[in-house]
């Protein structure tokens, strides 16, 4: 707790001093020499790191650009789509993005765990951490922690903008992985600042699964616990602020009708209401499959082989599906779509059906 404290008192010290960049080259030589007489573990690696010249490491010049201010309020959409893993929530996360972009909005999707699942259903061969434009009037990213830390470093610590802050990022890495809610708290400030920016329209996130997509909600509320003053603390609560204000934020959990992904995503609705982490989510059924208006009677004319057989599947696959659907409230359903498909054509069709309030 000490070392995010002693964090937050640099970063305030930023708005007290001026570094020139002279400070460049006795910066890289403290950070390597902590990073060198760090060699038992990120623990010890976490607790040194403060002692590596706070003057130099912060300074008080800021980024002269149309870039984000703390408090701006932005008119951005902010869309996060989670949901327990395999449900399709890439898909679904790209066909949102791309309704929007035929809408005329500019929209920006971001892939917040590197999976290459939105890039595959964005027909792109590979994104990088700078959004590029994958069709007209959509861009896309990827989340890579390292680059989003030697971003904050530059826009929220304003180290300056010579100094060689890759370094300096690698070396507080070791904060991200020793201090709670470090690593969360960098990985969701990311869409926000984007947001904050008001550069695009949409931000769409296609964001990790629903257990490790709450603890990205809680990160502001555990940075803000550890750190009750100062700037950390003010941009815990501005951050907080954005992900539960519904002017703003949206969160879709994307569940198909069966059992664990109805049970999870009522769980995860259930703690998000009672955390009060964000606004109540969308709910969208993925794989929905239309009633065929079949019955066991009509099984029994179609005698046998490989039509019975389909028609045995389609009728248990709907009993199936009943039984879940009615436990869970859901605002979209999406439906099943059969035959093959590559992912880009998926996200195609999907986005042709979509229907989710903005």
């Amino acid at each position: 707790m000490s070392l995010i404290s002693d964090i937050s008192t640099l970063a305030d010290q930023a708005d007290a001093r001026h570094v020139g960049l002279e400070a460049g080259s006795e910066l890289v030589d403290a950070v390597e020499r902590a990073r060198a007489s760090l060699s038992v573990t990120n623990l010890e690696a976490a607790r040194l790191l403060p002692h590596t010249r706070p003057t130099v490491l912060l300074s008080h010049l800021r980024e002269q650009s149309a870039g984000a201010t703390l408090g701006q309020m932005p008119r951005t959409r902010l869309i996060f789509v989670s949901g327990k893993g395999g449900t399709g929530k890439s898909a679904v996360a790209a066909a949102i993005a791309i309704d929007h972009a035929r809408r005329g909005r500019r929209v920006l999707a971001i892939d917040m765990i590197g999976s290459r699942g939105l890039a595959a259903h964005l027909r792109a061969t590979s994104l990088t951490y700078r959004p590029t434009e994958v069709r007209a009037g959509l861009f896309a990213m990827e989340m890579n922690r390292s680059d989003a830390l030697d971003e904050y470093l530059k826009l929220q610590l304003h180290v300056p903008q010579g100094a060689p802050t890759r370094p300096i990022s690698q070396a507080l890495s070791v904060l991200a992985d020793t201090a709670p809610g470090v690593r969360e708290i960098i990985s969701i400030g990311k869409p926000i600042y984007e947001t904050w920016k008001n550069v695009w329209d949409i931000v769409v996130v296609d964001a990790s699964s629903l257990g490790l997509f709450q603890s990205y909600l809680r990160a502001p509320r555990t940075i803000a616990r550890l750190v009750s003053t100062g700037g950390v603390a003010r941009q815990a609560a501005e951050l907080e602020g954005t992900l539960t204000d519904p002017g703003v934020t949206a969160t879709y959990l994307v569940a198909t009708p069966a059992e664990l992904p109805v049970i999870e995503t009522a769980e995860a609705i259930t703690a998000i209401d009672r955390e009060s982490l964000g606004p109540r989510p969308t709910v969208i059924i993925n794989r929905f499959i239309p009633r065929s208006g079949l019955t066991e009677r009509d099984l029994e004319h179609l005698g046998s082989g490989a039509l019975r057989d389909a028609a045995a599947l389609q009728l248990g696959l709907e009993k199936d599906q009943a039984r879940w659907i009615t436990s869970l409230d859901h605002d979209v359903r999406l439906p099943y779509l059969f035959g093959v498909h590559t992912p880009g054509e998926v996200a195609i069709k999907l986005a042709d059906e979509i229907k989710v309030p903005l």
